[in-house]
């Protein structure tokens, strides 16, 4: 003991040591060879462990093995110790502290406050007590109790940069951005090392717009803990912000791989997935954060948006209505209803969540978004444009500012303001370019020219290993905003047809194909097994129907494979005016998934090549597989089409099938609304409208089509 008093740490130890070696069942011993463990930073968990189990009744003991087992994270074993403690002794300050800090830990602040005054109460001047205090305040999302603790810590130790780093926090979350970002600065010209610091700094500058500074700020953050959790999901959710996608799914896989038992880490990682399309992987992830933590929100409400894509509708809707119950306020929960409602082409109830959530918080965009989607906007809705207005005023996410001026647009053309609308989504595809996604076009020209070499005549009338002998199949194809949506709600109107959507397929058979070898040993066997794959997929889906519609368009080049694997499936090809087609799809939000689509070279260089695929399937599959559907004489003369496609897939007539507006069922496409109206002639010859913005377009059309016919 007087070693230890002498801070001889070693020899205190190696003394203790021989010792206990002659007294075995010493707690003193035990207790010594502990405090001298511990002041060496040495591992002293069994000695501690051993010293309370001798010495029952030593305040001092249990103090020190629970705050031994608060270091391990071991927070509910470390609060039994301690109190313990405090039991033995209520006048120890540093185990009430620590029983505040085990307690903040499992989630229950509201009962750290208590201990913390207590510790505060017999040593005012400790820093340690005044700056936990605050942090249980900010945990229980009153930073305006945090501030004065902070400041009175800052008082007894101004030179403390971690304080400094809890009240910039404090000051963030307070809307004082200026005055964080400040703090944040004090705190790193204290100690720049301090990772905590330049994540809170980070936080500041985003919450500013500042976000490729805020970049800066996480990742020397990370440079001082390449393990910090915190600052790899703030750097995923700006690089989110930010459109940079992938890398931002990077920095949130990171983080699941560095601590896989944060629920919100899952959280971000499924978020991410889902942006990018990985539906089943999303949907993975957020179910992993919900075992973690059955109750948290936000992972349920991205699991209902991931199953709503999936299309399983009433799981979502489950899922939506479960967090209203919990949450009536709930604005997320309130939008993505409404959406699910527009889905099944219920607008008005859609129309009256989205009025309920724009109640609840006028400053979500989603909200203005669904508005104008779902309905055709009037000069009542001055409203609606000014709160539009004011939200592009401030720096937002980017995905925020490029979904407004989409909604901006759509108000513009419903009100006939046809030069405001073309501004407004200018605007938006210029900013979608700032996702970085690049339109590679000899790499689209490779693939149709393998398409066309390697499925040509020849290998159409080849009966092809495996090729399952199935009528069940209807694929509607085309270019996007083609009339895919209201061919397939036509048909799907029939009650011999299940219309399926957008099944996603084709593009990764193909995919695997080009992997395995075209015309190699294992792209035939693989070939062999694609037909019954996919009808194994999609049986399931039709529920006994005779057909089943699959309109992803962009199976368009993939007829000829189609057609080998599947040789009785039925493809109905959509063509629409190239110059509505295409102003259709500039003027549509495809979230960043098409890279042609932002600007008119890239599309009309598209259209060529979708030309030039469709031309040789013309050319090479039997008159009985493919059927060409004008979208103008569909909607000239819709009986007479309809009969047309009908015979075409092998079904009789049937009346219902003219009044498709009225079928329920689930759409997901951007036509939800459209096709759920009544036949018009107003997307007849629409780019009229714009001609004088679209000189460009028509030349390099021409040009491309020429190309493609060449």
């Amino acid at each position: 003991m007087l070693l230890l008093n002498q801070a001889r740490l070693a020899d205190a130890e190696q003394g203790a040591r021989a010792l206990l070696r002659l007294y075995p069942n010493s707690g003193m011993l035990w207790k010594i060879l502990s405090v001298a463990l511990v002041r060496q930073d040495k591992d002293a968990f069994k000695a501690l462990g051993k010293a309370a189990e001798l010495l029952p009744e030593d305040a001092e003991v249990h103090s020190n093995l629970g705050a031994a087992l608060h270091d391990r994270r071991h927070w509910g074993e470390a609060l039994v110790s301690l109190r313990r403690a405090l039991a033995l002794d209520p006048k120890q300050v540093q185990a009430l502290i620590d029983a505040g800090n085990s307690l903040c830990r499992l989630g229950r602040a509201r009962e750290s406050v208590e201990f913390y005054h207590r510790a505060l109460e017999l040593e005012p001047g400790s820093t340690e007590a005044h700056n936990n205090l605050g942090n249980a305040f900010l945990e229980l999302g009153t930073p305006v109790e945090a501030l004065p603790c902070y400041r009175r810590a800052l008082e007894l130790h101004p030179d403390n940069a971690e304080v400094r780093c809890n009240l910039a926090n404090a000051l963030r979350q307070l809307g004082r951005l200026e005055e964080a970002v400040a703090e944040s600065e004090r705190a790193i010209a204290l100690d720049e090392r301090l990772a905590m610091a330049h994540n809170n700094l980070g936080l500041c500058l985003a919450g500013l717009g500042q976000r490729e500074r805020a970049l800066a700020c996480y990742r020397t953050a990370l440079v001082h803990d390449p393990r910090y959790v915190e600052a790899l999901s703030n750097l995923g959710d700006t690089l989110h912000e930010l459109g940079r996608r992938h890398e931002a799914l990077e920095a949130h896989s990171q983080a699941v791989q560095i601590d896989s038992r944060r629920a919100d880490s899952h959280v971000n990682l499924g978020k991410a997935q889902f942006e990018l399309r990985h539906l089943r992987e999303a949907e993975a992830s957020l179910r992993r954060a919900l075992t973690l933590d059955p109750g948290h929100a936000k992972a349920r409400l991205h699991l209902a948006a991931t199953l709503r894509m999936l299309e399983r509708t009433e799981e979502a809707e489950a899922v939506c209505r479960a967090l209203l119950a919990q949450d009536p306020q709930s604005v997320e929960a309130l939008t993505l209803l409404a959406e699910l409602a527009a889905d099944r082409g219920r607008f008005t109830e859609a129309q009256e969540l989205l009025q309920r959530a724009l109640a609840l918080d006028p400053d979500r965009s989603a909200t203005y978004c669904g508005i104008a989607a779902h309905r055709r906007m009037t000069e009542a809705d001055q409203t609606w444009l000014g709160g539009v207005q004011a939200l592009l005023a401030r720096p937002l996410p980017l995905g925020h500012q490029i979904n407004l001026h989409y909604a901006l647009g759509k108000y513009f053309d419903d009100l006939k303001r046809y030069d405001e609308a073309f501004a407004s989504y200018r605007q938006a595809n210029e900013l979608s370019k700032r996702y970085g996604l690049q339109y590679d076009r000899a790499k689209l020209e490779q693939r149709v020219n393998q398409l066309i070499t390697h499925f040509d005549a020849a290998a159409m009338r080849r009966r092809w290993l495996g090729a399952a002998d199935s009528e069940l199949p209807i694929f509607i194809v085309g270019m996007p905003r083609s009339g895919t949506s209201l061919a397939e709600q036509i048909l799907a109107s029939h009650p011999a047809v299940f219309g399926a959507g957008e099944l996603r397929f084709w593009n990764g058979a193909f995919g695997a194909l080009e992997k395995a070898g075209l015309g190699s040993e294992a792209g035939e066997r693989l070939m062999a097994q694609l037909g019954p794959d996919y009808l194994d997929q999609v049986s399931a889906l039709a529920g006994g129907k005779a057909r089943l519609t699959d309109k992803m368009p962009a199976n368009f080049m993939y007829a000829g494979l189609i057609h080998a694997v599947l040789p009785r499936a039925r493809i109905i090809h959509m063509q629409r005016d190239p110059l509505d087609t295409c102003l259709s799809i500039y003027f549509q939000s495809f979230f960043n998934l098409m890279p042609y689509d932002t600007d008119f070279d890239s599309l009309a260089h598209f259209y060529g090549e979708y030309r030039r695929i469709m031309a040789h399937w013309r050319e090479v599959l039997p008159s009985t597989t493919l059927l060409e559907i004008p979208y103008e004489s569909l909607i000239e003369e819709p009986e007479a089409w309809t009969r047309r496609m009908l015979d075409f897939v092998g079904l009789p007539w049937d009346p219902v099938c003219l009044e498709f507006h009225r079928t329920a069922r689930v759409v997901l496409t951007a036509s939800k609304w459209q096709v759920r109206q009544t036949l018009h002639r107003g997307s007849i010859g629409r780019w009229r409208n714009y001609e004088k913005h679209l000189a460009p377009l028509r030349r390099m059309l021409g040009r491309n089509a020429e190309t493609a016919e060449g």
